[in-house]
């Protein structure tokens, strides 16, 4: 017994003992943080409840300041378009102010002339067969031109 005893008491088998407590100690530590970290905490709750809140506080803060920023932008387009049109409209008013444009307008659209100078309207051979297909309603009395409307319209609808 004498050798037993002196094995229970030698620095090696000590030493041996004392590395399977520490091994035992740190699993155990181990294995308590990782089942305490697996857990949700107080802190973890609070923290996603305010996060959580502050999302659904600013999404129609967000949302508003998203849409007026878009009609703002087309804002801005159409002041840019009417500019462009205000600046049309003075070149417009600019050219008719001068004399010579104004007498070509004239002469193109209302067909005058200048005395001593002889007109002429040159009119589309197409043109002048559409008018003579309209010439036949005209010597039809006007109800019956207007019965032939009624009856297009309703043709027309089907």
């Amino acid at each position: 017994m004498a050798v037993k005893d002196r094995d229970r008491f030698s620095t090696a088998t000590r030493l041996r003992l004392l590395g399977e407590q520490t091994a035992a100690r740190v699993y155990r530590s181990q294995t308590r943080r990782q089942a305490r970290r697996s857990r949700l905490t107080g802190r973890a709750a609070l923290l996603a409840l305010v996060l959580c809140s502050l999302v659904v506080a600013l999404a129609y803060p967000i949302r508003q300041y998203v849409s007026q920023r878009a009609e703002i932008a087309e804002l801005e387009q159409r002041r840019d378009e009417a500019r462009e049109r205000v600046e049309q409209l003075r070149d417009l008013k600019a050219r008719w102010q001068d004399d010579a444009y104004a007498e070509q307008q004239i002469r193109q659209r209302l067909h005058y002339v200048m005395p001593g100078e002889t007109g002429y309207i040159v009119i589309d051979p197409d043109a002048a067969k559409q008018s003579r297909t309209t010439q036949g309603a005209a010597d039809r009395p006007w109800y019956a031109n207007v019965w032939d409307g009624v009856d297009k319209a309703d043709a027309a609808d089907r």
